[in-house]
């Protein structure tokens, strides 16, 4: 409830702000800019995503619960290790197209969205390729047969995704939300749907695999069929490419570093933890993780198009505007954090059985340390809307070394419970990284960070001197689960 009056209040702000220069309908058109101010967009933009995110995992969650009935944990565990090597491909092959296009002078004209449409389709061929190729030697590494089959099949995903349509980027490049969102929302839960049959029909892990190829290829039919705007074809325009292979150079280093941050995790503790453990331990990421997925996805969409048109020494009336938006945002999603640390345990207890009990400890401890990271969740948007994507690469570079390095030493010595303390050091390392990036672009607000940065360290320590004892079965020898060494 808490969270949901953060956003709320969030919202009029931004539709307070906003400054309309008549009536806009959700249609879009790739050579038309939409008269509405670019703040009531941004409004109607953060209210369809923040909708549509909270309904799928909502639908994801409930899924979930009858998937951890019909499958053992180790489905989960090995179906972890399968998505981290999908996330790993499109992140280390990640040119940027999206960024570049919201973001260019040139992102409404069709010979760079053509250009930029056939770059993705190249790129999502290589994913595929690439899958399939790893698939064995991934097997091999984490002692997981099984492995080298899912692979080629559920990365089938990464090559439907290739061909989606660039009037996705165009929507979010106007903010025009509302028909992707909805297309978004009817493709997961199709994709969940049967899902949810082929568990009941093959109880195996399969059909996590299977039911995620369906969910790409039915959000590619979705958008190529009801998304409106100008159809692309494959084209090559000399100085478009140029452009987006200068953008996407930076973004393409930034987006491996982007892995370490988003999947070392699950890299590290795929040595380190049973299967069982793996798979209890992302139930309890998936839980913990909704409030900074929610926060990521709304600040992608909105935050470069805003930053776009409030450039470096705009007016203070609009500065004043983007502030209090950040102290609305990040009290917000602090406040959810703050709940799922506190009552994770309770709520783990409730919604599964005793083979995912450890998993509230998990959900505690990830949350308290997201706390920290919601301080500075907006500044690297302030960098791509200006084009800076060489400073982008330079923060996630830091940020990507420093929360690996402390979770690799920490489970080193500590297990799990040492990875989750290296991980908030780190974090509190990175801050003044992403602090010069925030100032050297004009953004960095002290005040903000300082009182947000203060109740996160209080709010994510009094959250796990509550839920100590559950807390406590991440440590080595606790009889948790989480053991490392396990025969797999």
């Amino acid at each position: 409830m808490v969270c949901a009056a953060r956003i709320a209040q969030a919202t009029a702000l931004l539709r307070k702000s906003g400054e309309s220069k008549g009536g806009m309908s959700d249609q879009m058109h790739t050579t038309a800019v939409p008269q509405a101010g670019i703040m009531l967009r941004a409004a109607r933009g953060s209210v369809w995503t923040a909708m549509s995110f909270v309904a799928s995992q909502g639908f994801r969650l409930g899924s979930n619960l009858i998937l951890t009935r019909l499958l053992f944990p180790e489905a989960f565990g090995i179906m972890a290790l399968v998505t981290m090597i999908l996330v790993g491909l499109t992140l280390f092959s990640d040119m940027g197209t999206g960024p570049a296009i919201m973001q260019s002078k040139r992102g409404d004209e069709p010979d760079f969205l053509n250009t930029a449409w056939t770059v993705q389709i190249l790129r999502g061929g290589f994913l595929w390729l690439a899958a399939c190729a790893l698939a064995y030697p991934a097997a091999l590494f984490y002692d997981q047969p099984l492995i080298a089959q899912l692979l080629p099949v559920a990365s089938l995903s990464l090559l439907c995704a290739g061909f989606e349509p660039t009037r996705v980027d165009t929507a979010n490049r106007h903010l025009l939300l509302g028909r992707l969102t909805a297309l978004d929302l009817a493709a997961t839960l199709f994709g969940i749907a049967v899902m949810l049959i082929l568990a009941a029909a093959m109880r195996s892990v399969w059909a996590l695999a299977l039911g995620g190829v369906v969910t790409g290829l039915t959000r590619l039919v979705l958008l190529t069929v009801f998304l409106p705007g100008a159809r692309n074809r494959l084209h090559w325009d000399r100085d478009a490419g140029r452009e987006l292979m200068h953008f996407g150079f930076w973004i393409f280093l930034a987006s491996v570093c982007g892995f370490l941050v988003s999947q070392g995790d699950r890299v590290i503790l795929g040595k380190y933890l049973s299967i069982q453990g793996l798979g209890v331990y992302n139930i309890g990421a998936f839980l913990a993780m909704f409030p900074v997925m929610l926060g990521a996805t709304v600040t992608s969409r909105i935050l470069i198009p805003i930053y776009r048109e409030h450039p470096e020494g705009s007016d203070p009336v609009a500065r004043a505007r983007l502030v209090r938006l950040r102290f609305y945002l990040t009290g917000g999603l602090i406040a959810c954090l703050t709940f799922f640390a506190l009552a994770g345990p309770f709520i783990v207890r409730l919604l599964y059985d005793d083979r995912y009990t450890s998993a509230g400890g998990v959900m505690v401890a990830i949350a308290s340390i997201q706390m920290v990271a919601m301080v500075f969740l907006t500044y690297d948007q302030a960098a791509l809307a200006r084009g800076d994507s060489r400073g982008f690469f330079v923060v996630s570079a830091a940020k990507a070394m420093l929360q690996t390095f402390g979770f690799l030493i920490g489970a080193h010595y500590l297990g799990l419970a040492g990875a989750m303390i290296g991980q908030v050091v780190g974090m509190l390392l990175y801050f003044p990284i992403i602090s010069r990036l925030a100032w050297r672009h004009k953004v960095w607000d002290a005040r903000h960070d300082a009182l947000f940065l203060t109740l996160a360290l209080l709010l994510g320590g009094f959250a796990v001197w509550v839920n100590w004892s559950d807390v406590a079965l991440l440590v080595p020898g606790s009889g948790g689960g989480f053991h490392g060494g396990a025969t797999r």
